[in-house]
């Protein structure tokens, strides 16, 4: 369902209940310049926050558009059913002690009573809008009116708080918070956000997502209105509770399927709030995405090896300038001064406001960014007046090519707040902290999700069993992923009999076992089953032709998950696979490119494609038994899991030889 939240986020009046609550709220909108009324509400006291105060709801002027609740959870519930009854715009539910507190039941009494009114909370902290000077909002918080701005969105009050108190210029518009999120969810509330003109971006910090599709929904929303979207996703560290059953489920914990969702979804993922901040001032300037060619100027060949090395984890390329900018920044900087980039423009051009404008914009213009590594000395003991011709040329060079010129502080302090607003206010975004600035630029540069893309329903917890590998097998040939020719005994002797229609080498698997070389039921290279003995705990046998000598091992992992639907995991397979533990991870549905693309991301990938005269392993056949099973795990709900480890990959073709599939009771 959606809401309309406009009047709940943009209020024309606020009503406020609740003694020392009501009065911070009123203190916050007072100081902020809000111009509607605040109307205090309490049975027995006559003001509050030198504000005549109302005995009850219903002797208010009028239904209010929105409503801090500040009084305890019980009485919280019947002012939620008054306010809906009056056609109030909507309120925050500040009280705790609900769900978190193993109060379901009287979390759900709320949200009937609330009915279509919105809410947000319970346990929520509020909302400021910085735009109007409303401030649903019981607390002090570092921000300031503003015109336009980004939206900060947060599943916890204090990681919002201490971001409003950040001095790096960023212009917030809205400041908002889920609480327990009974009624309105992260996307809608994202939505209502983005929805106002006045809001160029939103970040958030998200704890968990509760409707991945309408997430994903709301990214691709985003993107067409040219409003950029960034997360700091918490909880990467869970660990799966199925980690003991696979491989896969192991590799893929904990925040990797996070990750790949929200790269899918074209949402750019940051692990700091520092990058958060600096990601959000690159999209407020200049939309949801810059490009992946990047340029570094600076006057210290220390701060040039400083970016390169700083940058190489990230996977951030510096492509070389072409023969025609060697030239022209030849000629402006003369002979002592390698042409490269990044680029060491030394200090022969320090002061010459034109000829530093010249090279900036030289440089700039042959790439898609540039960052100019620039750090004025601090006002307070130094004059920075000297750096100002090279802070002109910074605007200027963007100005001239239309290209995000960022000026970079090698320290966060070393670029002031004072300074940081005015820049932006010009269209120029200052980025503070030079490793900080490399993971927003890396991460302004997230392409796009797929259009319309959204992921598998999610399905409820239910009991599994594990087939065997004869019965997973048999699965696999019918989906025409390609096995080893075999044969199944109930028995050893039965197993014998039948193998002599194979041609040797011979592999022998006592079925029954998650991780059969563990449990010593493989034995491989035989010639014969003559002399073989029986394999403790085997509930069958399979006996198979040995497939010949492989390029590489890969394994190939598909899972329920209870966020993101269906997850595909890739990686180097056998025995070593958590070892190495060099794996992508995907969300379904996706293509076989976008597979081959997430597996070029392995660290190991050059093994895979030819490395020093090595034959090149075979990765589309891989990637197409990976779509092939995909699509078997979106068309069967009762598959839970299909693991391949290994697929044998050739230079030609690739071949399944040992698979652990679960599926529902």
């Amino acid at each position: 369902m959606s809401r309309d939240l406009s009047r709940l986020l943009r209020p024309r009046s606020i009503a406020v209940m609740g003694s020392v609550w009501a009065g911070n709220v009123i203190e916050q909108c007072r100081k902020m310049g809000f111009e509607g009324p605040v109307w205090p509400v309490h049975p027995s006291k006559p003001e509050i926050g030198g504000l005549k105060a109302y005995p009850a709801l219903s002797d208010l002027p009028a239904a209010p558009d929105a409503t801090f609740i500040g009084v305890n959870r019980h009485a919280t519930v019947q002012v939620v059913r008054h306010l809906a009854e009056m056609r109030a715009g909507g309120a925050i539910c500040f009280a705790s002690g609900w769900t978190e507190a193993g109060e379901a039941g009287l979390q759900a009494d709320l949200v009937r009573a609330a009915g279509d009114m919105a809410i947000l909370g319970p346990n929520c902290y509020g909302v400021i809008n910085y735009l109007d000077g409303a401030l649903l909002w019981p607390d002090q918080h570092g921000g300031r009116r503003v015109k336009k701005g980004v939206a900060l969105l947060s599943q916890s009050s204090n990681i919002v708080i201490n971001l409003t108190m950040q001095a790096r210029g960023l212009p917030v518009a809205y400041v908002a918070c889920l609480g327990n999120a009974a009624q309105i969810g992260l996307a809608e509330l994202a939505g209502a956000l983005l929805a106002d003109d006045r809001v160029t971006a939103i970040g958030m910090y998200v704890e968990g997502i509760d409707d991945a599709p309408a997430f994903a929904g709301l990214a691709e929303a985003a993107r067409a209105a040219g409003k950029g979207v960034v997360c700091v996703k918490s909880g990467k560290t869970e660990a799966s509770q199925t980690a003991a059953a696979s491989h896969t489920a192991s590799l893929a914990g904990g925040g990797a399927a996070s990750s790949a969702f929200l790269r899918q979804a074209g949402v750019a993922e940051v692990n700091t709030l520092p990058e958060l901040i600096e990601t959000l001032k690159i999209f407020h300037v200049h939309g949801p995405q810059i490009g992946a060619r990047l340029c570094s100027l600076s006057c210290s060949g220390g701060e040039a090896g400083l970016v390169s090395d700083l940058a190489a984890p990230l996977a951030i390329d510096f492509p070389p300038p072409t023969d025609a900018q060697r030239t022209a920044l030849g000629d402006i900087l003369g002979p002592i001064v390698t042409i490269a980039n990044p680029l060491d423009y030394h200090t022969f051009i320090w002061g010459d406001g034109p000829r530093t404008e010249a090279v900036f914009t030289e440089m700039l213009k042959g790439y898609d960014a540039g960052m100019f590594i620039i750090d004025p000395p601090r006002p307070d003991r130094c004059d920075p007046s000297s750096f100002q011709p090279a802070l002109d040329a910074i605007v200027a060079a963007g100005k001239n090519t239309g290209k995000p010129a960022f000026p970079v502080a090698s320290l966060p302090e070393n670029f002031d707040e004072e300074r940081a607003i005015g820049m932006i206010d010009v269209g120029i975004a200052p980025l503070m902290g030079l490793e900080t600035a490399l993971g927003a630029i890396r991460a302004a540069q997230t392409a796009p999700g797929r259009p319309g893309w959204r992921p598998a329903t999610v399905l409820a917890p239910r009991a599994t069993r594990m087939l065997d590998e004869a019965d997973g097998k048999a699965l696999l040939d019918a989906a025409a992923v390609p096995i080893p020719k075999g044969v199944i005994g109930k028995t050893l002797s039965e197993a014998q009999s039948k193998s002599q229609a194979l041609t040797p080498p011979l592999v022998l698997k006592g079925l029954g076992f998650a991780h059969k070389t563990e449990a010593g039921a493989v034995r491989l290279g035989l010639s014969t089953l003559d002399g073989q003995a029986e394999t403790p705990g085997a509930t069958g046998y399979l006996v198979e032709e040995m497939v010949g000598a492989p390029i590489a091992e890969v394994l190939l992992g598909l899972r329920r998950d209870p966020v993101y639907g269906v997850t595909l995991t890739l990686g180097l397979g056998g025995v070593t696979a958590e070892l190495l533990a060099d794996t992508v991870t995907l969300v379904l549905p996706v293509g076989e490119d976008e597979v081959l693309d997430a597996m070029r991301r392995l660290k190991l990938w050059p093994l895979l494609d030819g490395y020093r005269g090595r034959s090149k392993a075979d990765m589309a056949a891989v990637a197409g038994i990976a779509v092939r099973l995909g699509a078997l795990m979106l068309a069967k709900p009762e598959l839970e899991e299909i693991e391949i480890n290994p697929i044998l990959v050739r230079e030609e073709g690739a071949v399944a030889v040992d698979a652990l599939i679960r599926e529902a009771v």
